[in-house]
């Protein structure tokens, strides 16, 4: 079996952890990799029984890598998913956080579950992206996200004007602070704090959600996902923020918006005890009685 480890800065408290990974890799004697920055971030902290190869980009990983493990928390995984691309590496996540919801597993359970991966108790979700197409490619070669695009004003003290429409068909004009494009896997994050529904990973769909509307009763809204989105941005700031996933960039008001599904899919490993509404119901505490 061979892995590829990517991560990026650890505290002291999860070193431990990250030790329990390096040997357990070792003793199942796989071919393992690590992401250089994240190796240097190592470098003193773990004992390496053999010295692993190093990669950077996403050329580097290309046939040499059965599985990608993330190391850190959601954000850390959604850097992973900009460096795979769409190299059809499978991606899991090892939980150093918090919540967690793209993050299969937790660090007090790596050992048992690269013992079951090993052994093939695992599924793969294909999870669909979504992919932004601006004048200049606003985000070069990355202009995909995992989770979401988001509009987001650039001064605090004004408000936004954002014209969006559906396959050309004029949608709303929003006054907000900004607004979210989310996919399936995306329904979790940002749009869920700003009321959003909750979507299956399989449903084929997007989701657009208002962030602080000024109309209370403009509410968020489930589109096809073979639909194409356009924005146009408007209000007494020149420009405005736009973010894919952990990427942002300030843009001009003039710049036009396309958001269209990409031409391929993210594939998550996830272990076969595990499903999408066990997580929700772990993450988000459904189901406790928390009465006094």
């Amino acid at each position: 079996m061979k892995i590829a480890l990517f991560g990026t800065k650890i505290s002291e408290t999860v070193v431990p952890f990250i030790q329990d990974l390096f040997d357990e890799l070792f003793d199942l004697d796989c071919v393992t990799m690590v992401y250089q920055p994240f190796y240097e971030n190592l470098t003193g902290k773990i004992k390496f029984k053999c010295e692993p190869d190093l990669f950077r980009v996403q050329g580097d990983l290309e046939n040499k890598t059965d599985f990608l493990f993330s190391i850190g928390g959601d954000g850390t995984i959604l850097d992973a998913v900009g460096l795979v691309g769409d190299s059809g590496i499978p991606v899991t996540g090892i939980n150093m956080g918090r919540l967690g919801f793209l993050s299969g597993i937790s660090k007090e359970n790596i050992v048992p579950a690269i013992k079951a991966i090993q052994m093939g108790q695992f599924r793969i979700e294909k999870r669909t992206l979504l992919q932004l197409d601006t004048t200049g490619n606003l985000f070069g070669q990355h202009n995909f996200a995992l989770n979401d695009l988001t509009v987001y004003k650039s001064n605090v003290m004004t408000m936004l004007t954002i014209k969006t429409w559906i396959n050309d068909d004029f949608l709303n004009a929003y006054w907000a602070d900004g607004l979210i494009v989310a996919t399936p896997t995306g329904s979790t994050a940002y749009s869920l704090s700003c009321t959003g529904p909750i979507i299956t990973p399989d449903s084929e769909n997007f989701l657009i959600t208002p962030i602080a509307s000024h109309n209370l009763t403009v509410r968020p809204i489930v589109i096809r996902d073979d639909s194409v989105i356009r924005i146009r941005v408007e209000g007494k700031s020149p420009d405005f923020l736009v973010s894919l996933d952990s990427r942002i960039e300030q843009v001009d008001q003039a710049l036009e918006l396309t958001i269209r599904k990409a031409s391929f899919k993210i594939n998550l490993l996830r272990l076969t005890d595990k499903n999408f509404f066990q997580t929700i119901r772990e993450k988000l505490n459904w189901g406790l009685d928390n009465r006094n």
